[in-house]
């Protein structure tokens, strides 16, 4: 039968019962049954109409859509006459459903989602290994001699590209500021190796990559529509790239961010960089990503090329940076970096925080279900089965999910809208986005919560207690006594979720604060910094490079208000920088293979004056000496320790490169990055003119943003095509570098916030809902003669006992989740007694608070009103 057609079936089943009735009803009449009679006769002689329809439909075909139909109308119905109750409870749903889907889309974007590449699971990313013998997982970078052994002799991969990582200076034209730009060096094969295409021009040719080549440049998207307008005649015209001129090529894709999503430029790789430094064995510079034949196992391809490392290792036994094996792992590991853990981590914490949100809706139900008691046995009685009053309830559930959902969904999207806006720098970032995928997970999660909800509602309202509630007595609470027992054990549940998170955020916050007040060994305050380099086209010599930092640091010190100026190549916390290996004069010569490493930075003479690097022993550079001349060493306290434990390092020489320098100062240690622990560093003279990028560093106790632009025009009136760029202080660059600590722990704090106010609220409803229940019984107490202290210390201990027991079950659980996330922590045990002590404490007080108004409430009873009322 056609489910269109249901009017007019209906009415022709109406029809043949009335029918039907009346027919009945005459026989009666004429068999001597009198007219009033008559009917009720037929009637049971005919059987009951509403049960006849209902058999009658159960026949039709589509019976179970009418049914459910009429059933979402009654639900509508129901949810309609309460609205606090319905708004509370699509809000709980939507804060955890809208949580998990944003982060479920996160992790699917930046962990699940293979690349966009061509069969990206035969790509990885290749390093050498083997610097220590008893070094197991350190990876270092490529050296442009190995990789270019690895390429002709390996028999693993079908292709080997590398890419190095820089920052390049992009001139002023048509009006346009020069700025510094995030560029990236590839050999002319990478893309190849990839499996992707420009989205405009044309890829790199081998005859692109030689130095004797046209310098020839691919633009990224975002450069291409942000710096020329999205014209496509920018193909085959020219721009300066630190002061050379590069052809335009091509445009990549918008959502070609490799090797970094700040990455604006693409070069070849042997165009730019000079020979040496692709023939070297020992300059570690370089990224490789390779693409496995068919049936080769990366295991098998690292194999094939540490045989060849191992060959040219023992080759070159007297460099010990030529390093004997090779390691691999897949490039969507490379890609994701470290932040794989940290992201599992927030799931994990929204999926307590969903779990918590349906307790709470659950709570929610099972008291609702308490004030319907009357209503659902009348209806049991009435012929209503338990299965029909089951669904009718699981259909409210699946209503209030579907609600929470649609809406969690928006608030899903406005948060990934925030956090693709303001986190460009999350890897994959332009992965993230609701999708089919996420959708489906969405109507997933909505099912389950209204699963999960209704079946603790419906074992709330089982057949027996309901048809109990018409037998119960008016002063009998056994069926409510079962309901409270039911919220105590949920709102316990809910508790331990509540601690496992707090425990989380806290672990995470102190680690935070610790990570945040690490020493750098330098000033942190009334310090900005700001990068420059000096292209090599213009600044070939040593004596020009010179010359430009001495009026540079002239200048920039003769500006109001500055205290102090100085130049480094990498300043603390702006990263490893380089290392250059040593030997020591007076030292006995080093055995084959060996070799001392040490950070290395050029830097002036004022330098360590202006970032407040305390001088330990000896004298800073002598700023006197120039170029050739200025052949001193300062080194760090770690330095010294290491180097010369037991004798006095000042007067000795260090040979670097053919060269030597006499140690003439001993500094205080700094960190190069946040967290690490400090290094040996070995300063030499900026005034050498060896180095041609750094960081100029400003102290000032006034206002430091307003350097920016007076030290920018004093850069544009020395060289108008040289821009500043990075201009951060020193507190912004600390945060710059913790910004996924911060990030990470902001939202676990968030959560974990957020179920300690849902715990508290399901404190005070549980509450209530037992005073509400034992209204009676407290009224007989107090007109027995009981004190009111005594009952409100009794209703206190009764709502705080699934809150301590909580307290417990979620201690314990913590326990292991402590140690999961041992890797997130900085300084810290995952068992810091502090924080679980705190934790507890919080807990305990927020709990007190959420009970003592219900049990204050219940001491005050007048137990005439109260007697009067039952």
């Amino acid at each position: 039968m056609k489910w269109w057609r249901t009017r007019k079936r209906d009415a022709d089943l109406e029809r043949e019962l009335r029918s039907g009735l009346e027919l009945e009803e005459e026989e009666q009449r004429e068999g001597g049954v009198s007219a009033g009679e008559a009917r009720y006769a037929a009637l049971r002689a005919f059987g009951n109409p509403t049960l006849i329809r209902e058999q009658t439909r159960a026949i039709w075909s589509w019976n179970w859509l009418e049914s459910l139909a009429r059933d979402l109308r009654l639900s509508l119905r129901t949810l309609g006459r309460t609205p606090g109750f319905t708004v509370i409870a699509i809000l709980l749903m939507a804060m955890g459903i809208g949580a998990n889907v944003a982060l479920f889309t996160v992790v699917r974007g930046v962990l699940l989602k293979p690349l966009p590449f061509h069969d990206p699971d035969r790509l990885v990313m290749l390093y050498e290994a083997g610097l220590h013998e008893d070094d197991t997982t350190a990876s270092n970078l490529v050296s442009g001699g190995m990789y270019a052994e690895w390429k002709k002799q390996n028999r693993s991969y079908s292709s080997l590209a590398l890419a190095q990582g820089i920052r390049v200076g992009l001139s002023g034209s048509g009006g346009q500021l020069p700025e510094k730009l995030k560029s990236a060096l590839f050999s002319w094969d990478l893309l190849r190796t990839l499996g992707v295409q420009p989205a405009l021009g044309r890829d790199f040719m081998q005859t692109d990559d030689s130095p004797s080549a046209n310098g020839t440049v691919l633009l990224s998207w975002g450069l291409w529509k942000r710096r020329f307008a999205g014209d496509p005649a920018i193909l085959n015209q020219t721009i300066d790239l630190d002061a050379k001129p590069y052809s335009v090529i091509g445009v990549m894709p918008a959502w070609f961010d490799f090797p970094d999503p700040s990455t604006q430029l693409w070069t070849p790789v042997y165009h730019d960089e000079p020979e040496d430094m692709m023939t070297s064995f020992s300059d570690h510079m370089f990224r490789v990503v390779g693409r496995l034949k068919p049936g080769v196992s990366a295991a098998q391809g690292a194999a094939d090329l540490s045989v060849i490392s191992q060959r040219i290792h023992n080759a070159h036994l007297n460099d010990p940076f030529v390093l004997p094996t090779a390691r691999s792992r897949p490039l969507l590991e490379h890609v994701v970096g470290e932040i794989k853990k940290p992201l599992y981590v927030l799931l994990q914490a929204t999926c307590c925080l969903l779990l918590i949100a349906c307790l709470n809706v659950a709570n929610l139900l099972v008291a609702r279900a308490a004030a319907r008691r009357k209503e659902m046995a009348i209806r049991t009685a009435l012929g209503g089965g338990w299965l029909r009053l089951m669904r009718e309830q699981l259909m409210e559930c699946l209503l209030l999910s579907a609600a929470g959902g649609a809406l969690g969904l928006l608030l899903a999207f406005a948060a990934l809208h925030w956090l693709t806006q303001t986190r460009h720098d999350l890897n994959r970032v332009k992965s993230i986005h609701i999708d089919g995928v996420v959708a489906a997970f969405t109507v997933g999660v909505i099912v389950l919560c209204a699963l999960f909800s209704g079946f603790i509602a419906a074992f709330s309202s089982s057949d027996k207690r309901i048809l109990g509630a018409l037998h119960e007595a008016s002063r009998s609470v056994s069926g409510g006594s079962l309901r409270a027992t039911l919220r105590k054990v949920l709102l316990m549940l809910e508790v331990g979720l509540t601690v496992i998170l707090l425990i989380g955020a806290g672990l995470l916050l102190k680690s935070y604060e610790r990570l945040r007040s690490v020493d750098m060994g330098c000033l942190t305050q009334n310090v900005i910094t700001m990068h420059l380099g000096l292209p090599d086209a213009r600044y070939a010599t040593p004596a020009q490079r010179v010359n430009f930092y001495d009026t540079l640091l002239e200048r920039v010190r003769a500006l109001p208000g500055v205290d102090a100026a100085g130049f480094v190549t990498t300043a603390p916390g702006q990263g490893y920088g380089t290392d250059w290996t040593f030997s020591i004069a007076e030292h006995p010569p080093l055995p084959p293979g060996g070799g001392l490493l040490a950070l290395s930075r050029w830097a002036d003479p004022k330098y360590f004056g202006a970032m407040g690097i305390p001088i330990m022993r000896g004298r800073t550079f002598d700023g006197g000496k120039r170029l050739d001349a200025a052949n001193e060493a300062i080194i760090s306290q770690s330095f010294a320790g290491q180097y010369f434990p037991s004798e006095d390092p000042l007067g000795k020489h260090l040979r670097v490169r053919g060269k030597s320098a006499v140690i003439v100062g001993i500094v205080g240690d700094t960190r190069y990055a946040i967290g690490e622990t400090p290094r040996p560093v070995q300063y030499y003279p900026l005034d050498a003119g060896v180095e041609t990028v750094g960081t100029l560093v400003i102290r000032s106790r006034h206002g430091l943003e307003q350097f920016a632009l007076p030290v920018q025009r004093i850069v544009s009136g020395m060289d108008p095509d040289l821009p500043v760029s990075d201009v951060l202080t020193m507190n912004q660059l600390l945060g710059k570098s913790t910004l996924g600590q911060s990030f990470n722990t902001t939202l676990l704090v968030a959560f974990a916030t957020l179920s300690l106010v849902l715990a508290a609220v399901g404190l005070f409803g549980v509450m209530s809902y037992i005073v509400a229940q034992r209204t009676a019984e407290i009224g007989i107490r107090i007109a027995l003669g009981a004190k009111r202290q005594h009952v409100m210390r009794k209703m206190l201990l009764d709502g705080m006992r699934p809150a301590v027991f909580g307290l417990v079950v979620g201690l314990a659980a913590s326990l292991e989740a402590g140690r999961l996330m041992r890797d997130l922590l900085y300084e810290i045990k995952p068992l810091d007694p502090a924080v679980f002590a705190a934790v507890a404490a919080t807990l305990l007080l927020v709990a007190t608070l959420a009970c003592i108004v219900p049990a204050w409430r219940a001491s005050r009873l007048d137990p005439w009103q109260a007697l009067r009322a039952e």
